[in-house]
């Protein structure tokens, strides 16, 4: 029997446990993250739980490019917040170079003026792209493999887990930091999050992402039933991440505000690290608050890279 199928009542002997391990690697901190939404919708994939995917018919604000004053504004809120870091999201699976050339020129301008670790979601990128968003001062890669290899074709078909595996294997050789993660709820089985989790130790990333689905209107995921996900569900899949890659970053991402509400005490014994202000095309929880959270619950609120 596997973590996620334990029983409710072996729940706390499982987050001690976890905590042991979380302390002896990440301490009693708590690192934040905010995420500007770079480039909304119009994105030519049509992966199932996304509202930019080609297929989605969720209401979403679509633009090609964020302006540099909203950058620069998240920026400045990392900076004086004292935050973890800055996290840009682009929709989109592959970009032109001087699109790549574009950006690369927004963060060079936004480091001298925030000077911020700064993570980058930005689809499959070549050799000679992802050396220019690394000379620009890129930290950090965002590519989430978001569910097991078997169950992955039941989410998107117009790009393969082999080429998100391959992508971040080149990018680690470049000496990109990697942040690579999935989403649970998808409709996936408890023996396919494992799966996810053992992919993952082979990637061996600096952060973990753990989505809990949203199943947003206009979504090919729209009528997803998520009633399993119960905070005592979400905390042993938190539980499994933290167990399977304690060395990693574990961050409780999108889903957050929704399943695990008045439960951050326990999260913590898993998590070190959480968003703050919404998930792209998701609201979220303001940063004010996020931090308050991580106090009452008696963690430290401090950047954590």
């Amino acid at each position: 029997m596997g973590i996620l199928d334990l029983g409710n009542g072996d729940l706390a002997e499982l987050l001690d446990v976890t905590y042991t391990l979380r302390k002896k690697y990440k301490g009693n901190t708590v690192g934040v993250q905010i995420l500007t939404n770079g480039r909304s919708g119009n994105c030519s994939q049509n992966c199932a739980y996304c509202a930019q995917s080609r297929e989605s018919k969720a209401d979403i604000e679509i633009y090609r490019l964020v302006s540099y004053e909203k950058l620069s504004r998240d920026g400045q809120a990392v900076k004086e917040k004292n935050l973890a870091r800055h996290c840009i999201g682009l929709s989109g699976i592959r970009f032109s170079d001087s699109e790549i050339d574009e950006f690369a020129a927004l963060v060079r301008d936004l480091k001298k003026e925030a000077n911020t670790h700064i993570c980058c979601s930005i689809g499959f990128l070549s050799p000679a792209q992802a050396k220019k968003l690394k000379d620009a001062g890129v930290n950090r890669i965002n590519h989430n493999l978001n569910t097991s290899r078997n169950y992955y074709p039941r989410i998107c078909t117009t790009h393969s887990y082999d080429e998100r595996v391959a992508n971040i294997k080149m990018l680690q050789d470049m000496g990109f930091e990697i942040c690579s993660g999935g989403i649970v709820g998808l409709g996936e089985t408890n023996a396919d999050v494992a799966d996810m989790f053992f992919e993952l130790r082979g990637i061996n990333p600096q952060s973990v992402p753990v989505n809990f689905l949203l199943p947003l209107k206009g979504t090919a995921l729209e009528g997803t039933g998520t009633a399993h996900l119960t905070p005592e569900y979400c905390l042993k899949v938190l539980c499994l991440a933290r167990l399977m890659l304690p060395r990693s970053d574990i961050r409780c991402a999108a889903g957050r505000e929704v399943y695990l509400k008045g439960h951050e005490r326990e999260m913590f014994k898993a998590v070190d690290s959480i968003f703050a202000s919404g998930y792209l095309t998701a609201g979220g929880q303001g940063i004010d608050e996020t931090i308050r959270i991580i106090t009452d619950a008696e963690f430290e609120y401090r950047v954590n890279h």
